[in-house]
């Protein structure tokens, strides 16, 4: 391999880059389109990975009552509570019905209002002492045990707890119609 040597009157060889006016005007097109291109992919890709850096706290859990409205419960009780849901990039808010009922050591009891045959809203009848499901006539004790009708199981009890002399209580929707409790969310 022979290196070739330059002739003395051309001097060292140099690679000369040619820049004209169109080149010039593609390559700024081109980077001015890449920017723009840059631009509008941030809002989509945050759009796109928002539900998977979302931070969220403990949600879910829905204040009853105050504790000395439920100290000396004779009958179940009917409450209204607000239930907040994180569903991917949108927040619910509904409203719950619940039954708060006379539990195993004094404590207070928490039960859906959900009828756990087709879903229907139960309603606590004093005269007879019992829950009682409008569609169906299906039939629970004053603590939720299944008594009478086509409901599978019993009422539904959902997970509560007392904080700051308030009961609070944890929604969740149950698989309907089946014998065992299977959360739904």
């Amino acid at each position: 391999m022979e290196l070739s040597q330059p002739e003395p009157n051309e001097g060292p060889r140099k690679d000369v880059i040619i820049i004209n006016r169109r080149s010039f005007f593609a390559v700024l097109l081109g980077l001015v389109t890449a920017g723009v291109g840059t631009l509008l992919a941030i809002p989509v890709l945050r759009y796109i990975l928002y539900p998977l850096n979302a931070i969220t706290g403990e949600k879910g859990w829905s204040s009853v009552g105050k504790m000395t409205e439920f100290t000396n419960l004779r009958q179940p009780i009917r409450k209204m509570i607000t239930v907040t849901q994180l569903d991917g990039w949108r927040k619910v808010v509904t409203q719950q019905t619940v039954f708060v009922t006379h539990g195993a050591k004094g404590k207070p009891q928490v039960l859906s209002a959900i009828c756990p045959h087709l879903g229907c809203n139960l309603a606590w009848h004093k005269k007879q002492n019992e829950f009682v499901c409008p569609c169906h006539g299906g039939r629970f004790s004053p603590t939720g045990q299944h008594v009478y009708g086509p409901p599978p199981r019993g009422m539904d009890p959902l997970p509560s707890k007392i904080a700051g002399g308030e009961l609070i209580v944890h929604f969740e929707y149950f698989r309907e119609d089946v014998p065992n409790r299977e959360v739904l969310s």
